[in-house]
């Protein structure tokens, strides 16, 4: 026996050297395993994204076709039988003009472009602010936002109301307005992160030209912060555009129903016609598609990399 393979044999004798073989063998065994894992773990990983889209989009074509069927053709086929003809609006028509969209769709827009304008607004100032200015209580006013996160809105509604009440905005379209304007706690940590990194030196050297703090952020700060601006908008907009909760206990009015309201309202005149109230949520699903996918390609697009070059 040579002196090397003693000393194996003297080495796998010991706790120690029995331990460190297991793992060489081990790692050998998963080394000859590798030309089976590795295409195994690629079909594996397909295979789950696949299933995944097909269980997210599914409930979608499902309601797509049933948007394009008659009443007669939606009763007698499989929610997954498509239509005879995709040509037929008549239920797209008769959930727009019946079902009092179209006035749905103005109340949204208009209380989703106040509400998102102001939450930039507002959130930016705010950021700037935590982040550019050393006052006392910084760290204090930080943890009071983490705090309004940790707080579930439900609890609060009582008092909500009383104050929305009590301004006189009950049954308007400003009481939407503001309660979304000053609700999003979220934003102001997206622009939060996204100022922390954007250099100091900016700053300083526009106050070097002599800019006032005003003129910083108006021409330096919010343009560098359009990522974080894009993220709060698709964020913010699609909460608004969805959001039923708010419209429907401080706007009951039929005339300031929004989207969501609108559609909720289907279930009286057209609680049977699920061809109809199909035809009404590819209205309302459309715009959203829409938004995101324009809005998308500006999230994450390092708009602040070489600004102090």
């Amino acid at each position: 026996m040579s002196a090397a393979q003693t000393s194996s044999t003297a080495d796998t004798r010991r706790p120690g050297g029995r331990l460190e073989a297991g793992t060489l063998a081990l790692r050998r065994g998963i080394r000859g395993l590798a030309p089976v894992l590795g295409p195994l773990g690629t079909t594996a990983k397909y295979v789950s994204l696949l299933a995944a889209v097909v269980v997210a989009l599914l409930p979608l074509v499902t309601v797509l076709m049933a948007a394009f069927k008659t009443p007669a053709e939606f009763a007698s086929t499989s929610p997954l039988d498509p239509p005879s003809n995709w040509l037929n609006v008549d239920n797209f028509v008769t959930a727009f003009v019946r079902g009092g969209m179209l006035q749905g769709f103005v109340n949204t827009t208009i209380i989703l472009l106040l509400a998102v304008t102001g939450t930039v607004v507002i959130g930016t100032m705010t950021a700037y602010a935590l982040d550019r200015f050393e006052f006392r209580g910084r760290r204090l006013v930080l943890g009071g936002f983490l705090l309004a996160t940790l707080v579930p809105a439900v609890t609060t509604q009582v008092a909500t109301f009383q104050v929305i009440n009590w301004l006189g905005l009950f049954n308007t379209r400003w009481s939407a307005v503001v309660l979304f304007m000053g609700t999003d706690i979220v934003a102001i940590y997206i622009f939060l992160q996204f100022m922390r990194s954007i250099s100091r030196s900016l700053d300083e050297a526009a106050m070097l030209d002599g800019a006032n703090r005003f003129t910083i952020y108006a021409r330096i700060i919010f343009p560098l912060l359009k990522p974080a601006i894009a993220t709060v908008v698709i964020i913010k907009g699609l909460a608004i555009y969805n959001e039923f909760y708010i419209p429907f206990l401080y706007m009951p009015s039929q005339d300031l129903g929004v989207i969501s309201t609108s559609l909720f309202r289907f279930k009286g005149p057209f609680g049977a016609q699920w061809e109809v109230i199909s035809a009404g949520a590819m209205i309302v699903i459309i715009p959203t598609l829409v938004a995101f996918l324009f809005l998308q390609r500006y999230i994450y697009n390092g708009m602040t990399s070489g600004a102090t070059k």
